[in-house]
């Protein structure tokens, strides 16, 4: 599935040169997010090093994985973000 704009939310601040943290929420797997150009569609508010937290459900909307990705590069027409660093996800009760 490509992108989906409306489970994107970027960072509030888009001012200074720290790194942000975005916020996305989708179906897709961690593996075809993390493709180049996966993100291109908001090429405008990433930058290098910025973070986003990603959350893989279901398509009934049930929590599958999450994982953090990190803009390794972005040129002027591509985005491209590292492999998913996972977090543990479980729920025992």
């Amino acid at each position: 599935m490509p992108f989906q704009l409306s489970g994107f939310r970027p960072a509030a601040s888009t001012t200074g040169t720290a790194p942000r943290i975005h916020t996305y929420r989708t179906t897709d797997a961690h593996a075809a997010v993390d493709n180049a150009g996966y993100f291109n569609e908001v090429h405008s508010v990433l930058e290098i090093g910025d973070l986003i937290y990603v959350l893989v459900v279901t398509g009934g909307g049930a929590l599958s994985t999450a994982g953090w990705h990190v803009v390794a590069t972005k040129t002027a027409t591509t985005v491209d973000v590292t492999n998913v660093t996972a977090l543990t996800v479980t729920n025992s009760d």
